[in-house]
C-alpha cells in the first residue's frame, strides 16, 4: 500500500513539475495564433501575426544574427571545450593545472553581469590601444564562446571519465600515432557528448541577453535584445510568433540529433556484437 501511494505521489509531483515548466511555453504557442492585438485577450484563431512577422525587418535581422552567432559559438565552444576536457582528464599533473581548471569552470558560477562588464572594459581598453575590435558580431561571439566553453568542457569531461583507456592503449600498441588514436578511437567514443555540448551551447547563445547587451554595437542587435527592448514598451503578439518559431527550430534540432545519436549508438552496438561473435 505504501509503495502504491508513493508511486502515485511521485507521478503527481512529476506531472506538476512538467506542468510548471512547459505550460508557459504551450500558452505562448497558442497565443501566437491569437487574432487580437492584445496579448492577454483572446480574439480567435488567426495567422495574422505570422504574416506581419514577414514584414518586420528588425525581428528578422535579429533572428538571423542570433542564429549566426549561435552557430559560430557552438562550433568554437565545442572545439575549445574538447581540448580543455582532454587536457584536464588526461594530464593529471602539470604546472598551473588548478588555475587552468578554475579559469575554465569560473564562468559557470560567475554572474553574467560581471562577465559582460569585465569583457566590455577589456574590449574598450584593447580598442583604445589597437583600434579594434569594434563592438559587434565578433565581440558577441567572443563573449558567448567564453561562457559556452565552460559548459562544453563539463559535458565532454564527464563522458571522458566513462571511456576506458584500454582501447586507446591497444590502438597505440598496434602502431597508431596519437593523432590517429584521437580521430579513430577517442573522437567517435565521445561524439554523443560533443553533439550534446553543441546543442547546449547553441541554445545558450541563442537566448542570451546579458552578454549580448554588453557586447553588442550599432547594427548588431540580436533577437533576445530586440524582444527585451520591445517588452519594456509593451509586448506585441508578433513576439509570440518569434518565440514559437524559436521553440520549433530548437525542438527540431534536438529531436533530429537524438534520432541520429540513437541510430549511431545502435550501429556501434551491432558492430561490437559482431566483433565479439567473430572473436569467439
Amino acid at each position: 500500500m505504501k509503495t502504491t501511494s508513493g508511486t502515485w505521489l511521485a507521478r503527481f509531483w512529476m506531472g506538476a513539475v512538467y506542468f510548471f515548466l512547459y505550460m508557459p511555453i504551450i500558452t505562448l504557442i497558442v497565443l501566437s495564433f491569437n487574432a487580437s492585438p492584445l496579448v492577454t485577450q483572446w480574439g480567435g484563431w488567426s495567422l495574422r501575426w505570422y504574416s506581419e512577422l514577414t514584414q518586420d525587418t528588425e525581428i528578422i535581422s535579429g533572428f538571423t544574427l542570433s542564429l549566426e552567432v549561435a552557430f559560430m559559438t557552438a562550433c568554437s565552444s565545442v572545439t575549445l571545450g574538447t581540448l580543455a576536457a582532454i587536457t584536464l582528464h588526461r594530464f593529471r599533473r602539470f604546472p598551473g593545472r588548478t588555475l587552468f581548471a578554475g579559469m575554465v569552470n569560473s564562468p559557470l558560477v560567475m554572474p553574467e553581469v560581471i562577465i559582460g562588464l569585465s569583457l566590455l572594459l577589456m574590449l574598450v581598453s584593447v580598442q583604445r590601444l589597437f583600434g579594434f575590435p569594434d563592438r559587434g558580431v565578433a565581440t558577441i561571439w567572443l563573449g558567448h564562446t567564453l561562457l559556452g566553453m565552460a559548459y562544453a568542457t563539463v559535458v565532454i569531461q564527464s563522458r571522458l571519465k566513462e571511456v576506458s583507456p584500454t582501447l586507446e592503449e591497444a590502438a597505440q600498441d598496434l602502431g597508431c600515432r596519437p593523432s590517429q588514436v584521437f580521430f579513430l578511437i577517442t573522437l567517435p567514443m565521445i561524439s554523443q557528448a560533443i553533439a550534446s555540448a553543441w546543442l547546449l551551447t547553441f541554445t545558450l547563445s541563442l537566448d542570451d541577453v546579458v552578454l549580448s547587451a554588453f557586447l553588442s554595437g550599432p547594427g548588431s542587435t540580436t533577437m533576445p535584445i530586440t524582444i527585451f527592448s520591445r517588452a519594456r514598451l509593451g509586448l506585441s503578439p508578433s513576439v509570440n510568433t518569434v518565440a514559437t518559431l524559436t521553440v520549433a527550430v530548437v525542438s527540431t534540432g534536438v529531436l533530429l540529433a537524438s534520432v541520429l545519436m540513437a541510430r549511431a549508438e545502435r550501429r556501434r552496438a551491432a558492430e561490437r556484437a559482431a566483433a565479439y561473435r567473430a572473436g569467439g
